[in-house]
């Protein structure tokens, strides 16, 4: 295995510098290859000069080395925006959800110097400096506590909370210049917000409180099973938590159909329980989140750093929604989205028509009271031309409020994983009692 560490740049302005030689780059070889095909008496498209594979490898390099914000940025937009954005872009921003460059090991080891005392090492009976995985804002280390417990130990890569807004300035800077976003998306709301996620999922202690109120809510709860947090060996830059072993949830496709749509039944159920009941959202879609235990058949949840809590005014204005969709009521849909955030720009009756077909489209497995087929239905694909056309042939970029964008996201996954383990699931009998 090759070692990929590298030190990460911690001052802005080497930060910068690093994104603006990334975007001189492309500029340059969309010229050099604008100009031999001029020679060759082709005429140019310039989509195509800035979507080569090599400008669209620079700008991975470099979200991959960055880490940090410039990194989560690719990973919210490829999957907020993925079905607008270039299908070459998608592809190398869904490489980056779970991979990066780790830390060189005397950063790890001051980091643990500085968060646990000199003596860190006194903690742990066997600590492997060797990640066993490196994301967006820090890496996993697997190690053994003085009692035999296995554990998993997640440090945050240094420096990163300091140059949280920076880099989401400058990676939205890069993706404008490099035109690998399309003209006139605005995203600037979900940047934002992007910032104030970023800053929730630094703070490692506000993810243990999470983890210890999913412990609570889902404690008589028999199909789930959650990592145990270490308090004393945690800090706001470092997170001890037990190892829970288990296979990862996509591995479920070679399972038989009824471990595969047990399953995403249990996680759509949560989903709902989520909105209806706890308020409280894990946002984070990544299918990396999800482990299975098929010696006590359970599922394992990961990672609570992208946890919200909604206000009740927006989960009623999704039961409302939902209601309304399963009854074609598109009056009580207009009405529900107004409750959660929507419209609150100007738009045309087409656009909005649209809109809400959109939703009912997105609405298909809750609008039959049978298991709905994820493996053998073209939704995603319906869903994605819908889509495409709002934005192109309507000629409106809606830009939904943030805290439907998160959790949107996180059904969004649903499907998606549902669809890769072709499972059979009444979503609607889950819903059932949550609309009356």
């Amino acid at each position: 295995m090759t070692d990929k560490s590298t030190k990460l740049p911690r001052q802005p302005l080497a930060r910068l510098g690093g994104l603006a030689a990334v975007a001189g780059r492309i500029a340059g070889s969309v010229l050099v290859h604008g100009a031999r095909q001029w020679a060759q008496g082709q005429k140019p498209k310039a989509r195509e000069l800035l979507l080569t594979p090599a400008n669209l490898m620079r700008v991975s390099d470099k979200l991959a080395q960055l880490r940090g914000a410039a990194m989560k940025v690719g990973q919210l937009l490829s999957m907020d925006a993925g079905d607008l954005l270039p299908a070459e872009l998608t592809e190398i921003l869904a490489r980056l959800r779970s991979n990066a460059n780790p830390m060189l090991p005397k950063e790890l080891a001051l980091v643990l110097r500085t968060e646990l005392g000199e003596d860190w090492q006194q903690h742990f009976s066997q600590f492997t400096f060797v990640p066993m995985a490196a994301a967006s804002i820090g890496q996993v280390h697997l190690a053994h506590h003085d009692n035999g417990q296995k554990l998993a130990v997640k440090v945050q890569y240094p420096g990163i909370r300091q140059s949280i807004d920076s880099d989401v300035d400058n990676v939205a800077m890069l993706l404008k210049l490099s035109g690998l976003v399309p003209q006139g998306f605005d995203y600037s709301s979900v940047l934002a917000e992007a910032k104030t996620q970023l800053h929730q999922e630094a703070d490692y202690l506000q993810e243990a409180a999470y983890l210890q109120r999913y412990q609570a809510l889902l404690a008589a709860d028999p199909n789930f099973v959650l990592p145990k947090l270490y308090p004393e060996l945690s800090t706001s830059q470092l997170m001890t938590m037990s190892f829970v072993e288990g296979v990862p949830v996509e591995s479920l496709q070679h399972y038989p159909q009824p471990v595969r749509d047990w399953a995403m039944t249990q996680l759509f159920a949560l989903l709902f329980r989520e909105v209806f009941e706890f308020r409280l959202v894990q946002t984070d879609p990544n299918f990396a989140n999800y482990l299975y235990q098929a010696e006590t058949e359970q599922l394992v949840l990961l990672d609570f750093g992208a946890c919200r809590d909604y206000p009740e005014t927006i989960c009623l204005g999704y039961r409302q929604l939902l209601r309304s969709a399963v009854e074609s009521d598109l009056a009580g849909m207009e009405q529900a989205m107004r409750q959660i955030g929507f419209f609150s720009q100007d738009i045309l009756p087409a656009q909005k028509h649209a809109i809400l077909s959109l939703v009912q489209l997105i609405s298909e497995p809750v609008q039959q009271h049978i298991a709905y087929a994820f493996g053998q239905t073209d939704l995603a694909q319906r869903v994605r031309q819908a889509g495409t056309a709002l934005s192109m042939q309507q000629n409106y970029w809606h830009t939904p409020p943030v805290a439907a964008i998160f959790l949107h996201r996180k059904m969004a996954g649903l499907y998606l994983l549902a669809a890769r383990l072709k499972a059979n699931v009444n979503v609607r009998q889950l819903l059932d009692p949550y609309l009356t």
